[in-house]
């Protein structure tokens, strides 16, 4: 995948990445393989290869004896939730995307056949696979079976995408497994744009709605669907952009959150790598502006501040996980590519590349810079 960027800075990139990715993909050669089945969801009304999680921010009902209905704490992250899908898909792609990392560092085969296994096993093979939909994803245990808004659970696997195209050079990646990956993200691609579910998600006039447009952006790029590209490309020039971000390039949506540091950064994060994946020489997303000038640049002017000084932050304090953010996330990167911006890479730079806080991670689309440059 070729994405568009003012100059070629993967030199430098990989003279900073490299200690750091192989380091962990060598780990990662003695680390088994995870699958959604592995773990069995109690209250699932799927499968066992159906992906199964819980609403964040819901806990029991103090007020029932059974706890049902579960009732609505914004912010705050229910420990007790299952969780273990999700760990477990996040876990698949930092392996993944890590090892493909490697390999492309090294074109040492080692790293792609165990990146291939990983991919194989989790995506294609019967007895491990994942089913290739997420209609019981955020359920809320006395309410419903699962939401639109669970969709979000699977933009992790954006980086998938590209640590294939980092491992198509490899013969481990056969020609039979390159069709089966792409046949189960052209199925998951179709199925969260015509189930109501993947409806309400995309309509989701928040992070939400930017997630499922940058998850179908990128699956629609490794499947060769280019009508759901240009169709991702307009809904951030007609959509996403005018419906969601202020005139001083905030986005108001998180801003309402109780955690809307923490939101803000992750939302800019999206919209980056929207724009990064998305621009060609012809339609350049970094450049868009409306007729108003909100557009991609005002939003990196708006957060850069407080992200290099946190004490500038004039809104309310995150009501959890304050204190981890921020870390080195893409948009910095990204931007500071796009821009010529040199302010911006030096601030990438010095911030933690591997934070450990479970709820900052959860937050962290990429893992591996490396493979989107």
């Amino acid at each position: 995948m070729q994405f568009l960027v003012r100059e070629n800075r993967r030199l430098n990139l990989t003279e900073t990445e490299r200690p750091r990715i192989l380091t962990a993909a060598e780990k990662f050669l003695s680390t088994p393989t995870v699958h959604i089945p592995d773990d069995v969801a109690l209250m699932s009304e799927g499968g066992p290869h159906d992906y199964y999680s819980n609403g964040d921010y819901w806990w029991r009902n103090p007020d029932t004896q059974d706890g049902l209905p579960y009732i609505r704490r914004d912010g705050e992250s229910n420990p007790m939730a299952f969780h273990q899908h999700r760990r477990t898909l996040r876990a698949m792609r930092t392996a993944v995307a890590t090892l493909a990392a490697a390999y492309d560092l090294t074109q040492n085969e080692v790293y792609s056949a165990k990146a291939v296994r990983f991919l194989k096993e989790f995506f294609l093979d019967a007895e491990t696979r994942m089913n290739p939909h997420l209609r019981y994803a955020q359920a809320l245990p006395g309410i419903c079976s699962g939401r639109g808004i669970g969709i979000i659970d699977t933009l992790h696997l954006v980086e998938v995408p590209v640590a294939i195209d980092a491992l198509r050079q490899s013969p481990t990646l056969t020609p039979d497994i390159l069709a089966g990956l792409k046949a189960w993200f052209a199925d998951y691609l179709e199925w969260m744009t015509t189930h109501p579910y993947g409806i309400d998600e995309m309509n989701e006039v928040n992070n939400h709605g930017v997630a499922w447009t940058l998850q179908v952006a990128l699956f629609a790029m490794l499947t060769g669907n280019r009508e759901k590209i240009s169709f991702c490309r307009q809904r951030y020039k007609e959509v996403l952009l005018p419906e969601q971000m202020a005139q001083d390039g905030g986005f108001t949506a998180e801003l309402a959150r109780t955690k809307p540091y923490g939101y803000s950064i992750f939302q800019l994060d999206n919209v980056a790598t929207l724009c990064h994946v998305l621009s060609t020489p012809e339609e350049n997303l970094w450049e868009f502006e409306l007729a108003d000038g909100r557009g991609v640049r005002k939003g990196i002017e708006f957060l850069f501040p407080y992200l290099e000084d946190k004490s500038k932050w004039c809104y309310p304090p995150d009501v959890q996980h304050f204190e981890a953010w921020p870390v080195r996330q893409s948009a910095l990167l990204f931007a500071g590519l796009a821009y010529n911006e040199e302010k911006y890479l030096q601030l990438w730079k010095k911030l933690d590349p591997d934070p450990v806080d479970p709820e900052v991670r959860r937050n962290m689309a990429t893992r591996q810079p490396l493979l989107w440059v």
